[in-house]
Parts: C-alpha cells; sequence; structure tokens
C-alpha cells in the first residue's frame, strides 16, 4: 500500500466542474484581480472566522507582514514569537523593521510557553521600551493559549498578531465559550497555500481583524498604498488576491467545516491506535483546544531511520520543523545558539509528521500506525 502525505488530487477531483466554470466565468468577464468574487470571499471568510473585517492578500507572508507595518509597528521594535514556527511568522517582523525575540515553546502543545513568555516580557520591559507585540502561533491546527496570552498584553501594553496560517477554524474554549482561530487579537493571519486546511490552486492570504482602521490600511497596503486609482497615501507593496483564487477559495469555504471534521475523527484513529504503540509520543489536544489538525505531529526516537523505513514501505512523512529557526543561518546575527531554547531543539530531533487529510482512510491509518510500530519495535530491539 502506499500513503501519501497530502492527497490534493482527491479533494479537487470532487470540486473540479465548478472550479473549471469559476476559471472560466473569469476568462469570460476577464475579472482577474479584485472584484466580486474578491469582496465576496472577504465577507464569506470574515463571517467563518467571526470577525467584522476580512482583508483577502496575496499570501500568509503578506498577511503577516502587511498587518505588522498597518498597525505601526517601526524599525527597532521587537516582537516575541517562537522559534518553532515556519520562517513567514519571522519574515513579516523582519520585513515590517522590527527585532525577533524568540520564546521557548510549551513541551505538550508546541506553542508558545506562557510563562517563558510572562518572563521574557518582564526582562524586557525592565531595561528598554521598544517590545511592542506577540505573535502566537496556532501550530499543526491547534490554537495557542491565548487567555493567558491576552492578559499578559493587556498589563504590558503590547499588540497580539495571531499566526493562523495552519488554523482554519480551530477554536479556542473557555468557560464553555469558543472563539476561531484569527478572532481574539488585533489582527489574525491566514495562508492560501495548497495544502493548508482551506488551500487556493495557487497563492493566497487573508487578515482578519475588528479593527475598521486596521482593515482599511491593509487594504491600501496590498494595493500600492492607493486610496483610490493613482492616489498614493504611501508606498505599498503588490499584494492582491487574484479573483480566480477567492473563486475557488469561496467554494471550498462551503466544505471546509465538513473537511476539518474528518480531519478530527482520522485525528482520534490515530490517538486510538497509537496508544498502544511504545515510543510515540502522540499530539495532546489540551482542554481548551478543538484544533483542525493541519498537520499530524509524532515525536519518536530514531527519527530519521524512522523516516527512511517507514518510506521503503510507500508511507510519505514530512519534518515542521526540523531545524529551529534560531538557529538557522538566516538568523546568525540574532545572536542565539544551540541550547537556547531546549524544549524546541529536543522536539525537532524527534518530531515526524505523518498523513493527514481529510480523505485518509481507516485502512491508510491501520498500515501507518502498523508500519510505525513495527518500525520502532525493530530499531528499539537493535538499539540503532
Amino acid at each position: 500500500m502506499n500513503v501519501p502525505f497530502l492527497d490534493l488530487k482527491a479533494q479537487h477531483s470532487v470540486l473540479k466542474k465548478e472550479i473549471m466554470e469559476i476559471i472560466s466565468q473569469a476568462i469570460d468577464t476577464t475579472q482577474f484581480v479584485g472584484g466580486k468574487n474578491v469582496s465576496g470571499f472577504e465577507e464569506d471568510f470574515a463571517a467563518y472566522v467571526g470577525t467584522k473585517y476580512a482583508v483577502a492578500v496575496n499570501s500568509g507572508t503578506d498577511a503577516l507582514r502587511f498587518a505588522l507595518i498597518a498597525a505601526g509597528i517601526n524599525t527597532g521594535d521587537e516582537i516575541i514569537t517562537t522559534p518553532n514556527t515556519f520562517i513567514a511568522t519571522t519574515e513579516a517582523i523582519s520585513q515590517a523593521g522590527a527585532k525577533i525575540v524568540f520564546v521557548d515553546v510549551d513541551e505538550r502543545t508546541d506553542t508558545i510557553d506562557v510563562n517563558k513568555l510572562e518572563q521574557e516580557i518582564k526582562k524586557r520591559k525592565k531595561t528598554n521600551h521598544t517590545l511592542k507585540a506577540i505573535i502566537p502561533v496556532h501550530l499543526y491546527g491547534q490554537p495557542a493559549n491565548m487567555d493567558p496570552i491576552l492578559e499578559l498584553a493587556k498589563k504590558f501594553d503590547l499588540l497580539v498578531f495571531e499566526d493562523a496560517c495552519q488554523a482554519h477554524g480551530a477554536e479556542y474554549v473557555k468557560k464553555g465559550k469558543a472563539r476561531k482561530a484569527g478572532s481574539m487579537s488585533s489582527a489574525g493571519c491566514f495562508s492560501f497555500y495548497p495544502g493548508k486546511n482551506l488551500g487556493s490552486c495557487g497563492e493566497g492570504g487573508a487578515v482578519t481583524t475588528n479593527d475598521e482602521t486596521l482593515a482599511q490600511k491593509i487594504k491600501m497596503y496590498r494595493d500600492h498604498g492607493q486610496s483610490q486609482k493613482y492616489y498614493h497615501d504611501f508606498e505599498g507593496f503588490n499584494g492582491r488576491m487574484h479573483a480566480i483564487q477567492a473563486g475557488i477559495l469561496r467554494l471550498k469555504l462551503k466544505h471546509i467545516s465538513d473537511w476539518n471534521d474528518k480531519r478530527r475523527h482520522n485525528a482520534a484513529l490515530y490517538k486510538k491506535y497509537l496508544s498502544q504503540v511504545t515510543g510515540v509520543v502522540y499530539p495532546n489536544e489540551p482542554e481548551w483546544s478543538r484544533g483542525v489538525y493541519h498537520l499530524y505531529v509524532v515525536k519518536v526516537a530514531y527519527r530519521d531511520q524512522v523516516q527512511k523505513e517507514l518510506g521503503e514501505k510507500g508511507i510519505a512523512t514530512g519534518l515542521h520543523y526540523p531545524i529551529p529557526l534560531h538557529l538557522q543561518k538566516a538568523y546568525q546575527n540574532l545572536g542565539y545558539k544551540k541550547g537556547d531554547f531546549p524544549v524546541t531543539e529536543r522536539h525537532a530531533e524527534r518530531l515526524l509528521s505523518l498523513p493527514m487529510f481529510p480523505e485518509l482512510t481507516v485502512k491508510q491509518i491501520e498500515y501507518v500506525v502498523d508500519g510505525l510500530e513495527k518500525c520502532l519495535a525493530k530499531l528499539a530491539l537493535n538499539g540503532d
């Protein structure tokens, strides 16, 4: 049996006729950038997330960058995030002119450690006034622990921007109240890269917010700083969403709740089977999280050998992320070193992303778990 890591063909084969109609309509109307598809998607996505506004942009990276710049982040400002994320999170900080500050992740959730966050904020507030914001990352489809983060932000006068690029539809549940990722802070930032839970057929992103002024500024930044055609209030960027992508996303948005439910079902099956396998740490979903399992990331010893042997059995896996950002060549200038963020570093050596997509079958999950169990047993026996 072959089990792909992600099967985009399965999703698109069902929607192909409707997708082709969207493309055909765009060709017939020659409306390729902006227009009703984009504004319609913005309205639909804001309603889905639970915010007043959504601004469609060209990518998740643009969403993060434009949100920071529009909120007034300036050169020299400091922003805290974690080293256990994709580089787009930190690219946005740097490209807004700000300085990256890392805080380690929680051992159980892989999202930002709230206790360490508080320590870092207090330390920096004692010595300078340049700390301006926090970017919690809702990683692998699991929301960060937002209430204490928001309380810290309020106490120390900091902005919060949610990196929700992997968390379309994920919910943070406290005291019986469910709030969707991207609705709890100054702005939520989403990516619609094809492999996301809500993915375009190309690039795409969006910023969600309840702040009308922020939404309007982001609209201008995505369109060369224009307040109206050929009237530029400031220099902006070319970060607009294509109308075809917006139309496809609007179509897929109707299905995302069902797709997320199927991901949760698959995650529950993985957990059921993996709980019987020695040597596997499966994802922890805290009581305040209703995750959407963009990725299903386990932790195992002998990770590289496990990945190799699973590949030989026809099981595709991924690594998210094998080299923490603070150890990347791109960030040598920040002065961090190995050992600075031990939880992130330890997890980076053991993490393994198993196949996860809505169309994954029970037989495929059983095959993956059986292969993983046999591989770990053999490696443990041999002491490799």
